[in-house]
């Protein structure tokens, strides 16, 4: 059967494809509403840190905040990142493009804070201790230990000396105690006063003097042929000015230290000298030579300064107390 194709105005006023065209108008009426509906759909609530409420679509965003469409020809101000509340932060950290700007405002729990900055520990390889031992079986064990040893063992023979030389004790007795027992040695000799020579073994003006030669005046060989006679010995004996003895102080004997100095020669530090000691010197015997003193200048713990002639002109001589030797105090025309 053949198809009329001939329709009436009101038959093709109801179909255009096979479907009416009220149709068409109630289905573009309905895509209007649902798209309407969707739009209200995807817009987003956002409970603010005040309290309030904001309904609306994000258009823009920035690290100040983002402006939200709360309806038509409706924007709000930008809301600043720190007004959104916790759990909205959070919802917008799960868009991409919103993450960078929301993350530095999430508050991280003090859980997962100490996880983040936790230092892993790890298990690292240390060094053997070895064996236990004695100190002096260390030390002969090793190059650097013996070497240690003998510049001890030196030193303590040094100390003996050094010792030996201060106490006024014989110095092969010291170094050799030393030696057989080092540190105990130096160390009971240090501890010991120092020796000195009792008042027994020492009087002013006797010990180690030296008795004064008489000049003896021999016979004029012109008087002689003259017939004149010599004077006699008496007479010349008591011509000749009488000299004071010498005192000889020496190392061991005495201790020479500042102390001993000031007390003993205490006339020789003034620019004046008294009559008794007027003509009197002091010889400093040293390892360096013998040194004629008329004048002690200065004097400090260790040394002293004595003035020196030296032909017609005077020098100052610095002379430590541990190089010298004996000291003499004698006349000047002794």
């Amino acid at each position: 059967m053949a198809w009329d194709l001939n329709f009436s105005s009101f038959d093709r006023g109801y179909l255009l494809g096979n479907l009416p065209v009220r149709g068409f108008y109630f289905f573009g009426i309905g895509l209007c509403l649902c798209g309407l509906l969707i739009g209200r759909v995807h817009a987003e609530t956002f409970q603010l840190a005040d309290g309030q409420s904001l309904t609306g679509d994000i258009i823009s965003f920035n690290e100040s905040g983002l402006i939200l469409k709360l309806g038509d020809e409706k924007y709000s101000d930008r809301l600043p990142w720190a007004k959104f509340s916790q759990a909205d932060l959070k919802m917008l950290q799960q868009k991409p493009k919103l993450a960078p700007f929301v993350e530095p405002f999430i508050e991280i729990p003090q859980a997962e804070r100490a996880k983040k900055t936790e230092v892993p520990l790890k298990a690292v390889d240390r060094l053997e201790h070895p064996a236990k031992g004695s100190l002096l079986g260390a030390l002969f064990g090793s190059s650097v230990g013996l070497v240690s040893l003998i510049l001890i063992y030196l030193a303590n023979l040094y100390a003996a000396y050094e010792i030996s030389v201060i106490r006024a004790y014989p110095l092969a007795l010291v170094c050799g105690i030393a030696a057989v027992a080092p540190v105990i040695g130096p160390v009971v000799f240090l501890c010991l006063p120092t020796r000195i020579a009792s008042a027994e073994e020492w009087k002013p003006g006797q010990a180690h003097a030296q008795a004064p030669v008489a000049a003896e005046t021999a016979p004029d060989a012109t008087a002689s042929e003259s017939g004149l006679k010599s004077a006699p010995p008496e007479a010349a004996k008591a011509a000749a000015p009488v000299l004071p003895q010498t005192q000889v102080f020496q190392r061991g004997q005495f201790t020479f230290n500042r102390r001993f100095i000031e007390t003993k020669f205490a006339g020789f530090f003034g620019l004046v000298r008294r009559d008794p000691e007027k003509d009197m010197v002091l010889v400093f015997k040293t390892a360096r030579g013998e040194f004629v003193a008329n004048r002690i200048t200065r004097i400090a713990a260790n040394d002293l300064h004595a003035e020196v002639r030296k032909g017609s002109a005077t020098q100052e001589v610095a002379v430590a107390f541990l190089e010298i030797q004996e000291i003499q105090l004698k006349h000047k025309d002794a």
